[in-house]
């Protein structure tokens, strides 16, 4: 993990996109030796015109404007334990903003900035967050279901880096199985926070049932679109081996 950033650093990042029904996301990058590791930050547009931001990465002014044109920034949304790099300056940012995390990872964030909730309390009945099941609520995810399909936004239990920018990126998304072939569960991520297989693997194949399931979106890699259910079962089952 890298030293938190406590200024406003825009590495860079691709457009804000919309993904569909009040979704937006970017993808960034993390400058490392030898190349650029993949990065994404989602975009929830809540009712009452607020935002959920889910692993808050910094943008140029421009495309910030952009964010600010769809609403209110309410909830800075830290997915897991190793995504609070960039938490500081977005809260000096947005103040008033309530910062979110799993419940297991609140002692980690914590150390970035002042953790105010980890539970749901968005106030939108069409999004959900929870900790995902045997990972010792260190990791979460976020269900947006709308009339135009369900968005499943996950964090580093999931990787879909298909093309890793530089030699230092290949190297890193291949030897800890960042879903360089398709998309997977990260080993190293497994190993650290996968506590109880079973329960995790029983999660995602729950997840798989969900009916109108359109997307799952990475906190690293491309969004994933095609057969996001197979998706779910495949890994479900690599992880339950």
């Amino acid at each position: 993990m890298s030293r938190l950033h406590d200024e406003w650093k825009v590495d860079a990042h691709g457009p804000l996109e919309h993904l569909g029904d009040g979704v937006w996301t970017v993808a960034g990058e993390i400058s490392m030796p030898l190349g650029h590791f993949p990065r994404r930050m989602t975009v929830v547009v809540l009712e009452g015109a607020r935002l959920l931001v889910w692993s808050a990465i910094p943008m140029r002014d421009a495309a910030m404007a952009q964010l600010e044109a769809l609403g209110d920034v309410a909830f800075l949304v830290v997915p897991g334990v190793a995504h609070r790099l960039d938490l500081r300056p977005w809260k000096r940012r947005y103040p008033a903003a309530r910062v979110v995390c799993a419940p297991g990872a609140q002692e980690a964030v914590s150390q970035a900035v002042p953790v105010d909730a980890t539970t749901n309390v968005f106030d939108d009945p069409t999004v959900d967050f929870q900790a995902v099941p045997g990972m010792e609520d260190k990791e979460a995810a976020l269900w947006v279901r709308r009339a135009g399909g369900t968005t499943l936004v996950v964090n580093d239990i999931i990787a879909n880096v298909q093309h890793p920018n530089g030699l230092g990126a290949q190297v890193m998304a291949r030897l800890l199985g960042f879903g360089v072939k398709e998309p997977q569960m990260p080993w190293l991520g497994e190993k650290l926070f996968v506590k109880d297989p079973a329960a995790t693997a029983a999660a995602l194949r729950a997840w798989a049932q969900e009916p109108q399931l359109t997307r799952i979106v990475v906190s690293h890699g491309d969004v994933i679109t095609a057969a996001p259910r197979e998706t779910l079962t495949r890994i479900a089952a690599d992880v339950a081996d």
